[in-house]
């Protein structure tokens, strides 16, 4: 029988890990200032978590977490990733220049889809998450309680990131001056910087 005291425990524990600032947060909610590609965007970003979760409620976790030199090539490819699209945060913020209408022009399609497969799969706090932590407390539940667990977990993804997406055109009327975007891509730059440096971090200094 389906438990909803699982799924609930599920859910909370998964939205209190999806919710802290990170790069897929910074990213859509700048794709949703921009109302560019949201379904699509928030759609990935939740069916990666709901994918990942799913493997640690499976099982990946023990192979992930017994597994450092998976997550040092993840992190690497994140620290470039992350610390490269803090710099074009930073030129956009120092240099305006493309903002017509008080909005800066929104990526391609595919672009933004590339973008936001990178923020989710290069992101080994992704991982250390979805797979490692969400999926070893699984093991209090056994049979149907166990998957009711997985599920709870996954759509605190799907409510997250689509409540993000389409809920960041309630501030809009704010960023329709460009001084807000300037000031949002200083935050997204910072963000990027700091967790960028964190992995670099981690790789000088693995604990």
């Amino acid at each position: 029988m389906f438990s909803i005291s699982a799924a609930l425990s599920g859910f909370f524990l998964g939205a209190s890990l999806i919710i802290a600032i990170g790069a897929q947060n910074a990213f859509i909610l700048r794709q949703g200032l921009l109302r560019s590609n949201v379904f699509i965007l928030c759609l990935i970003c939740a069916s990666s978590d709901a994918v990942l979760i799913a493997a640690g409620v499976g099982g990946l976790g023990t192979l992930v977490s017994r597994s450092p030199e998976l997550i040092t090539a993840v992190s690497l490819g994140g620290m470039l990733f992350l610390g490269t699209y803090a710099v074009m945060a930073f030129r956009r913020a120092l240099h305006p220049g493309a903002m017509q209408t008080g909005a800066p022009q929104a990526l391609g399609l595919q672009a933004a889809v590339a973008a936001c497969l990178a923020f989710t799969f290069l992101n080994p706090h992704v991982y250390l998450d979805t797979v490692v932590l969400l999926g070893s407390l699984s093991a209090a539940y056994e049979g149907t309680d166990r998957l009711a667990y997985g599920i709870g977990a996954g759509t605190a993804s799907f409510v997250w990131f689509f409540g993000l997406g389409y809920g960041a055109r309630l501030l809009q009327p704010v960023f329709a001056k460009p001084a807000a975007w300037r000031v949002l891509d200083v935050v997204i730059g910072v963000v990027m910087g700091l967790l960028a440096l964190s992995l670099g971090a981690r790789l000088v200094s693995p604990a």
